[in-house]
Formats: structure tokens, sequence, C-alpha cells
């Protein structure tokens, strides 16, 4: 894909409904990548501030080193299942599955599954036709028993492989993982599951900053694992993929008049100017996307706040050539009129809104951290035989129901702290 369509991309699905509704159960599967709980929060968190009056669930199973056929949780002989013949393969590859699935996914009754392989499965190298029959049989497999099971799938390509080179291009793991995302697509296709591609547009970011700076590296992290700057990019692209929308509300003024000429999920009220200085009370539907503070770079390289993120304000009818911006009390910017009359999105403005909505990213972080210890460190432990007694299991079942009520305790801080609340804003021409 050239870079300039991949960084529109997602303008090609700004139409679609978001995947996820309310009411859903929502599930994570993938490896490594995923077990870093960093671009699955930045999802959830949208979400939740985008429609805090839903009721929606998230949980996390990614595993480090899984792959399509679930190697870590159902290990299967993998030099056998890439030489098998397809009757062979897919009897190898259906057990894997089923195996692994109701283990750790179909427990969670989930109604949306957002599945990322891949990286694990092209074995690091250039491309191999057996495994990637494994891969793409496997996708299909794991794709259907979730579908069968009630649950809507979204297929999610991996993110290309970030060494620190001129070519990313060039790297025969990315053209691997490449043809194994050519190759998911066709399994979306083949079962009626989303298809999600984070590899282009990622990899169209990469292109076009290494063509400035040779060395230029964009996710943070390692080459394989990106850190927070890296999985923003990597939500963006996927949020967009599953039909996301940017606006969290909009709010047009007519300053010379003092009337409200357009309120889109929010209302105003008080609206005076006294003064030279405009002053209103705002109560919005949602909140702005939080931003993770350690992935502000993300903002400068892809329009992730333009894409997923308007939280705006247009004054037209103002004299002073700029504005200081106020938020009960607080400033927050000061603003042009040109800006004010064209529409500022506040999204990341430092202030009251902003730090509420980073309050339910940080709980959202909190909640996933004891999910896991849940079920990888309590539900998952696996005792020997001659550990096994009454009493072990019984603190087993004792602890994870404490680390359960945990969860349901951070699930209602986050949807109280999702609620939009009144805020005054003032806006004062600059320099009085």
């Amino acid at each position: 894909m050239p870079l300039a369509a991949a960084l529109v991309f997602a303008s090609n699905v700004c139409a679609a409904d978001y995947l996820i509704r309310d009411g859903d159960r929502v599930v994570f599967l993938g490896d490594s990548i995923t077990e870093q709980r960093l671009y699955t929060t930045y999802i959830e968190a949208y979400t939740l501030t985008r429609y805090p009056q839903w009721n929606v669930t998230f949980r996390n199973v990614g595993w480090g080193g899984d792959t399509a056929w679930l190697r870590q949780r159902a290990h299967p002989d993998e030099k056998a299942l890439f030489a098998a013949d397809p009757d062979q393969q897919q009897s190898m590859v259906n057990d894997a599955v089923k195996r692994g699935l109701e283990r750790d996914v179909l427990p969670l009754q989930p109604t949306v599954v957002t599945i990322k392989f891949g990286m694990n499965d092209h074995s690091y190298q250039p491309f191999r036709e057996d495994i990637f029959r494994a891969y793409v049989r496997s996708q299909e497999r794991v794709a259907r028993v979730l579908q069968e099971a009630g649950a809507r799938v979204a297929l999610l390509t991996p993110q290309p492989i970030e060494d620190k080179r001129p070519d990313p291009d060039k790297d025969v793991r990315n053209l691997s993982l490449r043809k194994f995302s050519d190759g998911l697509e066709d399994v979306a296709g083949k079962t009626g599951a989303m298809f999600v591609d984070q590899f282009d547009p990622y990899l169209g970011l990469m292109m076009r900053e290494r063509a400035v700076d040779p060395a230029a590296f964009i996710g943070g992290g390692d080459a394989v694992h990106p850190g927070p700057a890296g999985h923003t990019l990597m939500a963006w692209a996927v949020l967009k993929g599953l039909g996301a929308g940017a606006l969290v509300s909009r709010l047009d003024i007519d300053g010379g008049s003092q009337k409200v000429t357009s309120a889109e999920r929010c209302k105003a009220d008080n609206l005076k100017l006294s003064d030279g200085a405009l002053s209103f009370d705002r109560l919005d539907d949602a909140l702005p996307m939080p931003i993770d503070p350690r992935a502000k770079a993300a903002l400068q390289l892809a329009p992730v706040l333009d894409e997923l993120s308007r939280y705006e304000l247009r004054v037209t009818g103002l004299s002073a050539e700029a504005y200081e911006v106020k938020i009960d009390g607080e400033v927050v910017g000061t603003v042009s009129r040109e800006t004010l009359a064209k529409g500022w999105n506040l999204a990341v403005e430092a202030g009251p809104i902003t730090r509420q909505s980073r309050s339910v990213l940080d709980l959202v972080f909190k909640k996933n951290d004891v999910f896991f210890r849940r079920w990888r460190e309590v539900q998952l432990m696996s005792l020997p035989n001659w550990a096994r007694n009454p009493v072990s299991e019984a603190g087993r079942r004792a602890e994870i129901a404490g680390l359960d009520r945990q969860i349901a305790e951070f699930e209602q801080q986050i949807a109280m702290a999702c609620q939009p609340q009144s805020h005054q804003f003032v806006l004062t021409p600059a320099g009085r």
C-alpha cells in the first residue's frame, strides 16, 4: 500500500459502525504484544470514555510466545504440524484450538474477540509456506469456533518489526509478515470476520520517518515489542479498523450574538459576554480519548486526535487577536481568534477534563493488572500432585474470589470516573 494510502486508510471506514457495542464482553487474544496490556488498554479506555453509559467489560488473554495454533496453551508438536498432510493438520489444529479456547477464552463468554497473531507464527525468518499453511488454517479455526460461540471476531495483523535500518520494508521478516497479513485477509473473507490491517499503516509511518532519519525509531520499546508510543499507533490503526469514530463533542458559539449555534453530544448554558470575556457552562456526553503521557510522541506521527478524539470548541464573532481559555478557573491554553473560528480541538490540552480522562486510563491499567494476576498467577497455577489437597484448592478459590472482588470494584470506579461533569469555560482576551 502506498504511504499516502496507508496514512489515510481510516477514511474508508469512518462510516462503519463501531464493532464494540453496549453490553459486550470483549476479549483480546494474542501473543506477548497483546500481553503487554498497552494497545488493548488504550482501546478499552477509548471505548469507556466515548460511551460512558455503556456496560462493556474487557479481558486480556494475551500470552507471550503464542501463535494462531495456540502454542502456549495447547502445546502441539509443531514439527509434525508443519509437515502434516491437510487432513492431519486440520485435526491437529482443531484439537489445539479447542483446548486453548476452552480454557482461556470461552469461559469468559465473549461477544467480541480481537485476535492478534503472526509475529511468532512466521518464526522470524523468510517466508515459509509450510508454516503459513498452518497459520491460515489455525486462524480460520479460531475464528469459526468463536463465531459458533456467538462472538463477533476481528482478525488483526501484526505490526511490522522495527529494526534500526533505513529500509524496513526490505527486511525479510517483514516481507514474510506481509504475506501472513495477506493470508489473514483471505481468512477474514472466508469466515466473515472483520479484517484489521495495522501492518501497512505502521510500516508507512516507519518508512516516512526513515526517509528523514534513517535511524528513526518510532515505537519505543524493542524491535518486536513497541513501547507506549508504538502501542498508541497500533491502537489508532486498530480502532479505525474497528470503525471507531472521531467526534467526542462539538460546540459552536457566535460570540457576537452570544448564542449557541450548534451543539453535538454536548450542551451549553449560562452563556455570557462581559467586558470582552465570554463564559459558559458545558456538559458533554463523553470524555476525550485518554492519551498515555508516555506516548505523546505518537501524536506527532499519526493523526490520532483528528481521527479518534475531536473535542471541539468553535467560537466566531470575537474581536481580540487571541484568547486565554480557562476551564474551572484553570488556564488550559491561549488560542488565536482564527483557530477558534475554525474550531479548536482541546482533546489533550491540560486541564480538569483531560485529567479526568487520564484517571480512567490509570484505573483501567490497574484493573487489567489484577485480572492478569487472577488468570495467570492464580487460576492457571499448577501444583504438583504431591502438593494438591483440599486446603490448597480452597486457598486458590478464595484468592480468585478476592481478586474478582477487586476487579469488580475497579470496574465500578471506572464507570463512575467515565461520567462527564459540567465545566465552566471562560475566554478572556490574551494579555489582560
